[in-house]
C-alpha cells in the first residue's frame, strides 16, 4: 500500500536512483543549471508581477507560423466581438455597478452616484462606436475577408495566401488599434472611478471590486496575464530549491516550448524564440535527471520514498 500511495511522489522527485555514471563534475553542472534557470523564472516572475499590467497580448497577437490561429484566439477579444457590442457592454457594466455597491455596501447616495458613473461610461463608449464607425465597418468586413481567404486555403490547398492574410490582419490591427485603446481605458476608468466611490472606511474593509472581462474562450490572456506571474515564481522556487523538479521543470520546458511554437519558424536576432528552445531542452534535461536530488530538497524526499519501498525505488 505505502509503495502505490507514494508513486505520485516517486514521479515528482525522480522514479528511481540518481544517474550512476554522472561524475563529480556533471552534477555540479546540472546543479548549477537548475539554479539559473530557477533564479530566471523567479525574476521573470517577479517582473510581471510588479508590473501589475503585464499581459501576453502582444505576445499571442504577434504569433506566426502554423499555429498563430490557435494563439491569437488566447487574446481575449481578439476580434472585438465583445468591446464592440453595445448591448453586451452595458450589461456587464450594469452587473458590475450592482456587484459593486454589495461588495462595499453604498448607501443610496453612492448607489447614485455608481448609476451616474455607468451613465457617463456609456455615453463616451457610444461616442466612440459613432465617431469610428467607419473604421469599425472596414474592420468588420476585413474579418470576413480574412475568414474567406482561410477556408479557401484550406480547401484549395494554397499557401501563397498566407502572407496575403497576414498582410490584411496587420492591415487591420493597426486600424482598428487605436479604437480598442479608447475603449479599453473607458473599461479601465469606469472600473476606478466606481472603486473611489468607497468610503476611506470601506476601503480599509474590503479590497477593491475588479471589473472581471468576460471570458470568451475557456483559456486566454483575462485569465493567462494574471497566472503566469505566479506560475514563473512558482517553477522557479521549486527548481532553486529542488522541489518536485522533473514536475516543475515538465511545466516549465511545456511553457517555453509553447513560446518557441508560437514563432515558428524562429529568425535569428536578439528576439528569436531560438533561446526559449534552448532553455526548453535544458529543462528536459532536468526533469530526465531528476536534478533537484542534488543539493536540493528531492534528496530527502526521496530518502523518504526508498525507506518505505526498499529494494523496488533502488532498482527502478
Amino acid at each position: 500500500m505505502a509503495k502505490f500511495l507514494l508513486s505520485p511522489l516517486r514521479l515528482a522527485v525522480g522514479w528511481g536512483l540518481s544517474p550512476r555514471l554522472l561524475g563529480t563534475i556533471a552534477v555540479v553542472m546540472l546543479t548549477l543549471l537548475r539554479l539559473t534557470i530557477g533564479f530566471h523564472f523567479i525574476t521573470e516572475g517577479v517582473d510581471k508581477y510588479k508590473a501589475g499590467n503585464w499581459s501576453a497580448k502582444p505576445f499571442f497577437a504577434n504569433a506566426k507560423g502554423p499555429f498563430a490561429g490557435h494563439f491569437r484566439q488566447m487574446v481575449w477579444d481578439y476580434d472585438g466581438t465583445m468591446r464592440l457590442d453595445l448591448e453586451q457592454t452595458k450589461v456587464v457594466w450594469a452587473v458590475y455597478r450592482d456587484r459593486i455597491g454589495e461588495h462595499f455596501g453604498f448607501d443610496e447616495k453612492q448607489k447614485a452616484a455608481a448609476q451616474n458613473n455607468y451613465a457617463k461610461a456609456v455615453q463616451q463608449y457610444e461616442y466612440v462606436i459613432e465617431l469610428n464607425a467607419n473604421d469599425i465597418e472596414e474592420f468588420e468586413l476585413g474579418l470576413g475577408r480574412v475568414d474567406d481567404l482561410d477556408a479557401d486555403s484550406v480547401a484549395g490547398g494554397v499557401s501563397s495566401l498566407s502572407g496575403q492574410r497576414e498582410a490584411v490582419r496587420k492591415e487591420l490591427a493597426q486600424k482598428i488599434g487605436p479604437v480598442f485603446s479608447q475603449i479599453d481605458a473607458i473599461w479601465e476608468n469606469y472600473e476606478t472611478a466606481q472603486n473611489k466611490l468607497a468610503t476611506p472606511e470601506q476601503q480599509s474593509r474590503y479590497l477593491a471590486y475588479e471589473l472581471v472581462r468576460p471570458r470568451l474562450q475557456m483559456m486566454d490572456t483575462s485569465v493567462i496575464d494574471r497566472l503566469v506571474p505566479y506560475f514563473d515564481m512558482a517553477v522557479g522556487w521549486c527548481l532553486l530549491l529542488g522541489l518536485f523538479t522533473p514536475v516543475a521543470a515538465l511545466a516549465a520546458a511545456g511553457f517555453l516550448g509553447s513560446v518557441f511554437l508560437s514563432q515558428y519558424p524562429p529568425e535569428t536576432g536578439p528576439t528569436s524564440s531560438n533561446y526559449q528552445l534552448i532553455e526548453c531542452m535544458a529543462c528536459f534535461v532536468l526533469a530526465a535527471t531528476g536534478a533537484g536530488r542534488f543539493a536540493g530538497l528531492d534528496f530527502f524526499l526521496h530518502l523518504i520514498i526508498r525507506k518505505f519501498c526498499g529494494n523496488d525505488a533502488a532498482t527502478a
